[in-house]
């Protein structure tokens, strides 16, 4: 399935409702809610057993992602401010909190997303702070030399603002 291009334009969502999607191990996806194909004006069928990634926003750094399929491949679970794309083209936040599923013996068999409207005083922090990573993933010709600058960039802010990334992002979730 081909990518749109992005249109600038933004699409929101109800505060009281809750993006869902399940992906297999390799981030195919396997579930979607209503509202997911609500916000992304997709079909059900459309998205059935394509990457997860789909919905990926070119603007997203790369660097959030990794940290993202890091946590959830170790079995943790990770939130996250996450800039998608419609299938029009349409651009919608999320605050996304990504958890490991697991079969009946434990072992790690797919993830789980729900995804919430964030506060928009929240984006104003984060929409520079992503604009700052991508630059810096940008300016590298290796892709994975961009990626791990970008996480050192990353690492550096929370360093000065005394935090670790969890704290800061639920602190901006919760934040008035």
């Amino acid at each position: 399935m081909k990518r749109p291009e992005p249109t600038g334009r933004e699409r929101t969502f109800a505060e009281h409702e809750i993006i869902v999607s399940k992906t297999d191990l390799k981030g195919r996806i396997t579930y979607v809610n209503d509202i997911f194909c609500k916000v992304g004006l997709y079909e059900e069928e459309e998205v059935l057993g394509q990457p997860h990634s789909i919905v990926r926003h070119p603007e997203m750094p790369r660097a959030v992602f990794h940290l993202l399929w890091q946590r959830i491949q170790n079995g943790e679970e990770i939130f996250a401010y996450v800039k998608n794309l419609a299938k029009n083209g349409d651009h919608y936040w999320v605050l996304a909190h990504v958890t490991p599923s697991h079969d009946l013996q434990g072992r790690v068999e797919g993830f789980h997303s729900n995804r919430r409207l964030p506060r928009r005083a929240a984006l104003a922090e984060i929409e520079p702070l992503y604009r700052t990573l991508q630059a810096e993933e940008q300016r590298h010709a290796d892709r994975k030399q961009g990626m791990q600058a970008a996480l050192g960039l990353l690492e550096q802010d929370l360093q000065q603002r005394g935090t670790d990334y969890d704290r800061y992002i639920l602190g901006l979730a919760t934040r008035d």
